[in-house]
């Protein structure tokens, strides 16, 4: 998904480019340059406050960011609860501090949550709400744990706290991001015909199946490509009046399921 919000985006101007790995950032840029675009890369690990740091660096060499699309992410079958936390919501966290002093007026950021967020939500508490909305407490993992349970401590409880996370991370800053000229928002996905994807189907094929057969616009998953059309119109003009608020992105497959639930 994040390639092909990068291609979606590729004539709005110069990319800056972000992964864990060097080497499909290089591949990922070659096509691009191939296509027209202008993009750079860098690589590193986004939970690295370094790593943020350089990013934030890099956007102001480049004349400040006009827009952010943030879809680094780990699935319930990547990594063990802590680790989602900390790449899901944390880095996240940080990442939308560190560039609020390069916003150029008339930017958009568009943080990616996930359909997961809305599927637990009867579940949450507003003691797990307030502590989702510090998200760079040192001992948040911990005070989740206690308060949670196996909701925190579960990689998929974490998975779905997280992304919650990130939807009450753009409405909270959605004022700062404003006074700036700019928007935030999140956008949260369904199931999307992607290799992660693909590995959370065969790790719980039962569950994401019947999402996927409930879904009104068919019965089929999504393509990145349909993601990024979206973000390309709230990263647009076009979007100018959304800000503060999560888009869900499903195919309408998560209101199906929950009122299949009720």
């Amino acid at each position: 998904m994040g390639f092909a919000c990068a291609r979606a985006l590729a004539q709005r101007g110069t990319l800056l480019l972000v992964d864990l790995r060097a080497a499909p950032l290089a591949g990922a840029a070659a096509k691009l340059t191939a296509e027209g675009s202008r993009a750079e890369t860098l690589a590193g690990d986004i939970c690295d406050a370094d790593c943020v740091g350089a990013i934030a660096a890099r956007c102001a060499a480049l004349g400040g960011c006009a827009g952010l699309v943030h879809t680094a992410g780990l699935s319930p079958t990547m990594a063990e609860a802590r680790r989602i936390f900390a790449v899901n919501l944390v880095a996240t966290a940080r990442l939308v501090g560190a560039l609020e002093s390069q916003l150029l007026a008339g930017a958009a950021g568009v943080l990616f949550s996930s359909q997961s967020a809305y599927m637990g939500a009867r579940a949450v508490t507003d003691a797990i709400d307030a502590l989702l909305d510090a998200p760079l407490a040192p001992d948040l993992y911990e005070r989740l744990a206690a308060v949670a349970g196996p909701l925190a401590t579960a990689p998929g409880g974490a998975y779905l706290l997280s992304k919650r996370g990130v939807q009450r991370l753009a409405v909270a800053r959605a004022p700062v991001w404003g006074a700036r000229g700019a928007r935030l928002v999140s956008l949260s996905p369904g199931i999307i015909e992607t290799e992660m994807g693909a590995q959370e189907m065969a790790a719980h094929t039962a569950a994401m199946q019947a999402i996927v057969k409930a879904t009104p616009v068919g019965a089929r998953m999504g393509r990145a490509e349909e993601i990024a059309s979206v973000v390309a119109f709230l990263c647009s003009d076009g979007a100018s009046f959304v800000s503060g608020v999560d888009l869900l992105v499903d195919g309408g497959s998560t209101h199906q399921i929950l009122r299949g639930a009720r």
